[in-house]
């Protein structure tokens, strides 16, 4: 296998993985982490055609692992649960730096406003 169809079908499960549990792992740890602002800016920098193929599934990789609850330090053990998916997020974070837009940034905090603003009704 190439590895351009090897990044778009590691892109494409990863896709699935994100679009299945996303957002309802970021409603829960809203408020739990501090990299939930980021989280979604990344998923909409991720979910931009424009966003170059690389950095998608740079994206999609970490997403998919932040929504997975069983990683390297399972979700369920408190203050420990997201210090790797927060390690793999700052990676992914840094290398799409660049393509993470200031547009993908004020989605992102319209989101989390709107999610706050329903939890306190």
């Amino acid at each position: 296998m190439s590895n351009s169809t090897e990044l778009v079908g590691n892109l494409a499960a990863n896709q699935n993985t994100v679009s299945r549990g996303f957002w309802q792992k970021a409603r829960k740890t809203l408020g739990r982490v501090p990299f939930t602002e980021d989280a979604v800016a990344a998923f909409y920098c991720a979910t931009d055609s424009t966003t170059p193929l690389p950095i998608r599934a740079t994206l999609f990789g970490a997403l998919a692992y932040f929504v997975v609850p069983l990683d390297a330090i399972p979700d369920i053990f408190v203050g420990l649960g997201f210090t790797d998916d927060a390690a793999i997020l700052v990676a992914a974070f840094t290398a799409a730096r660049m393509h993470i837009t200031e547009a993908h940034r004020d989605r992102a905090r319209a989101w989390l406003l709107k999610e706050q603003a329903a939890r306190r009704t």
